[in-house]
């Protein structure tokens, strides 16, 4: 039987995906992350996350609004981070970048302990 945990993950997980599936909104931090010129994440690469990749860190109480940290793949396999929040109509992307090996484990669904 899974765990409180476990469910809530598969939940905001399906509420991400059916939320995305409606619309995508680009909030203006997350876009000015993509064209980053360093970054240059494309809205491809965003849809592959939300729908194909992993949850990381589930934020229930966020003031946003409940959000999560997904990990997925980009271009020539590098690793991307996408936070967003699950909206009635559509899914806000708040942010996305790449993670950081100073910060987060190989796996990059591990923070490094500080």
């Amino acid at each position: 039987m899974p765990t409180d945990s476990e469910f809530q993950e598969r939940d905001i997980l399906t509420r991400v995906r059916e939320a995305a599936a409606k619309r995508i909104l680009f909030l203006p931090h997350a876009v000015n992350q993509m064209n980053s010129p360093d970054r240059m994440i494309s809205t491809e690469e965003i849809r592959a996350v939300v729908f194909h990749g992993v949850l990381v860190e589930n934020y229930p109480e966020d003031a946003r609004g409940h959000s999560c940290l997904m990990l997925g793949w980009g271009e020539g396999d590098r690793p991307l981070h996408v936070v967003c929040a699950p909206k009635a109509d559509y899914l806000a992307i708040i942010t996305t970048y790449l993670p950081s090996s100073t910060q987060w484990e190989p796996d990059w669904q591990t923070r490094r302990q500080r």
